[in-house]
């Protein structure tokens, strides 16, 4: 699936966004801000990253959208930490990140493996066929 072409000068890179850019996303975006210490601390230790940067030396931020994948490679895997900068939302860079995490699915999770998220906008997941996991089982968390 080809990168939508609603905004110019556009780079996917199959890399963990940077720390700085990592905690930006996430607060602009509206996720749960994150300590930067482990940030530091988790970002080396994804299994797979995308993020999508503007090839604009004029911007004031390059990365603009992202996403990641964790777990232990061949059990578990859980997507992670999609957000898109409010001024890019609606251009469908979310669901390039998507198709992205998923070719990395396709290409190294193994059969039978399990692959979660949290959906903060389940319409997205859906389009890649993830359900809603009601009525078999239920989603939980904790945060210390």
């Amino acid at each position: 699936m080809p990168m939508p072409e609603l905004v110019a000068n556009l780079s996917v890179v199959q890399k963990v966004a940077p720390v700085d850019d990592f905690i930006r996303l996430r607060l602009i975006s509206g996720l749960t801000p994150r300590p930067r210490d482990a940030v530091v601390k988790g970002l080396p230790r994804s299994l797979f990253g995308v993020h999508i940067s503007l090839n604009d030396e004029s911007a004031k931020y390059k990365v603009i959208a992202m996403g990641r994948v964790v777990g232990d490679g061949a059990l578990n895997f859980e997507i992670v930490d999609i957000a898109v900068d409010p001024d890019y939302q609606g251009q469908g860079l979310g669901r390039e990140i998507m198709q992205q995490i998923m070719n990395y699915l396709d290409r190294e999770a193994p059969t039978g493996a399990y692959i979660t998220l949290m959906a903060d906008v389940p319409a997205l997941y859906q389009k890649f066929g993830f359900k809603l996991s009601r009525p078999v089982s239920e989603g939980m968390y904790i945060v210390k």
